[in-house]
C-alpha cells in the first residue's frame, strides 16, 4: 500500500534518476514558490496518491491486451503541478517555442515529451495530469488548505526545522507571508546595503591671470621686434 506515494522515489537506472532530478528542479522549485513550502510537500503526496489511484484500475483494465510500464519516477508528480498551474493561471496564452499556445493546453503539448524521458510510464504520466488540471479546475477543493492553517505549519514539525538550516530557501505557507518575503527582496530596507558616504570637498581655486599692458612686457621681446 505505501507504493501509491513512494512510487515517485523509485528510480531503475542512473538516466531516469538525472531526468527526475532536473524535472524536480524545473517544475518542482517554481510550484513551491507559487504555494510555499509546506502546501508544496502536502501537495506532492496528494498528486501522487491521486494519479496512482486512477492508474490502478486503469492498469487494471488495459493491461489485458498489451504490458504496462510500471510507474516510477517524480514526473507524475511534476506534470500533475503544472496542470494546476496552468488551470489557476490568470494568463490566458504563453508562448511555446515561439509560438503562442493557450496555457491550459501547454501540460497536453509537455505531456508527449515527458512520456519519451526515461523511466516514465506514459499512463502514469497522464494519470498525474489528470489528477493536477482536476485540482486546479477546483474538483478537488478539499486540498485547498485555509490560510490560518497553512500559516500555523510553518510553525510544526518539520516545517519548523526546514526554516533553521542553513543554505535551505524555506517559503512561507500563507500568500500574506509570501508577498512579504517576496517585496523585502524587490525593496530592501534601509540600510540592507553598505553605503559609503562621500564627503564633498569645495573645487580648487583656479589660477588668476592678470592682463599685462603691451608697455609692460619685457625690453629683450620689445628689441627683438625692433629689429625684426
Amino acid at each position: 500500500v505505501h507504493r501509491v506515494i513512494t512510487h515517485i522515489f523509485v528510480y531503475e537506472d542512473l538516466p531516469s534518476l538525472a531526468w527526475g532530478a532536473a524535472v524536480i528542479w524545473c517544475f518542482g522549485g517554481s510550484f513551491e514558490r507559487s504555494v510555499g513550502t509546506a502546501r508544496h510537500c502536502l501537495l506532492t503526496a496528494a498528486f501522487a496518491l491521486l494519479s496512482a489511484l486512477l492508474y490502478l484500475p486503469l492498469e487494471a483494465a488495459l493491461s489485458r491486451g498489451a504490458g504496462l510500464e510500471d510507474p516510477g519516477g517524480f514526473t507524475p508528480v511534476a506534470l500533475a503541478m503544472l496542470g494546476a498551474s496552468s488551470a489557476r493561471s490568470g494568463v490566458r496564452r504563453t508562448l511555446l517555442c515561439g509560438v503562442p499556445v493557450p496555457v491550459l493546453l501547454l501540460p497536453w503539448l509537455l505531456l508527449g515529451p515527458a512520456c519519451c524521458l526515461p523511466g516514465c510510464s506514459p499512463l502514469s504520466a497522464l494519470c498525474g495530469l489528470l489528477a493536477g488540471q482536476a485540482y486546479g479546475l477546483g474538483y478537488c477543493s478539499c486540498l485547498d488548505l485555509p490560510e490560518s492553517v497553512a500559516s500555523k505549519l510553518d510553525g510544526v514539525f518539520p516545517f519548523s526545522l526546514l526554516k533553521r538550516i542553513p543554505g535551505l530557501k524555506y517559503i512561507p505557507a500563507s500568500s500574506a507571508e509570501r508577498r512579504a518575503f517576496e517585496s523585502s527582496k524587490i525593496n530592501p530596507a534601509p540600510g540592507a546595503y553598505p553605503t559609503q558616504s562621500y564627503s564633498c570637498s569645495s573645487p580648487p581655486a583656479l589660477p588668476t591671470f592678470q592682463p599685462q599692458h603691451p608697455a609692460a612686457q619685457s625690453p629683450g621681446f620689445q628689441q627683438s621686434c625692433a629689429v625684426g
